[in-house]
């Protein structure tokens, strides 16, 4: 960003993982990097105890970070306990601190339909398209490999979870397909529940493209002036 901000250029950043903005925005935690002595040890008690031992001890530890993952979830519980035992603090009272602030004026805009019943059925059409395109090959190949789950966080992202779930003949197509669509929008509903809560956002209708791309280039306009 300093390089483009150098030449003379605005930085234009496009996505949908609000964590990563907020980051970006506000600064990282001062999480401590990763120690692979610390891990090991992890590890190995890991094999001996089983992680739901482990996710006691962090129960103990760290309730509030305990309560948001789950037992079976190694990777962030072996992160969580990784940062207690290199720091001696939490990763919960770590993460309510945040790093060093984005040294730059951002204006941020949202862009979405203003009809929920739209965006409803954009959700459910985009849904039929990614299996028109070869989805369920896609899950099937990971499925095959035998060294994956449902408790690991990718399998449980929305689409995988319900496929795999099908796969596994738990659920008709159908109801892969009707939970699928109900996952995601339960995921947008999140995610445009938080923008409505997030400071200085612009909201653009996605409808009405002409006017959307006129708030844009006033605001670019008046940067430039």
């Amino acid at each position: 960003m300093a390089e483009i901000t150098s030449a003379g250029r605005i930085p234009l950043l496009v996505g949908g993982t609000m964590l990563y903005f907020k980051a970006l925005l506000e600064g990282l935690s001062p999480l401590p990097s990763a120690d692979p002595e610390v891990r090991s040890r992890i590890e190995q008690q890991a094999a001996e105890l089983g992680w739901e031992a482990l996710h006691q001890q962090l129960q103990e530890i760290d309730p509030v970070a305990a309560a948001r993952i789950h037992p079976n979830d190694p990777q962030r519980l072996s992160r969580a306990l990784e940062v207690f035992f290199i720091s001696g603090k939490t990763l919960t009272e770590l993460t309510q601190t945040s790093g060093d602030a984005l040294p730059y004026q951002v204006h941020q805009f949202a862009i979405a339909p203003a009809s929920r019943e739209l965006l409803h059925q954009r959700i459910e059409l985009r849904f039929h398209q990614m299996l028109a395109s070869g989805f369920e090959a896609e899950v099937r190949a990971l499925f095959a490999r035998g060294d994956l789950h449902t408790d690991l966080p990718s399998i449980r992202c929305v689409g995988y979870r319900q496929m795999w779930s099908y796969i596994e003949g738990e659920i008709s197509y159908d109801e892969m397909v009707y939970r699928g669509v109900c996952a995601t929008r339960q995921l947008a509903k999140r995610q445009m529940t938080w923008l409505r809560g997030w400071e200085g956002v612009r909201w653009l209708d996605s409808e009405n493209p002409d006017r959307a791309r006129k708030e844009v280039l006033q605001v670019v306009g008046a940067i430039a002036d």
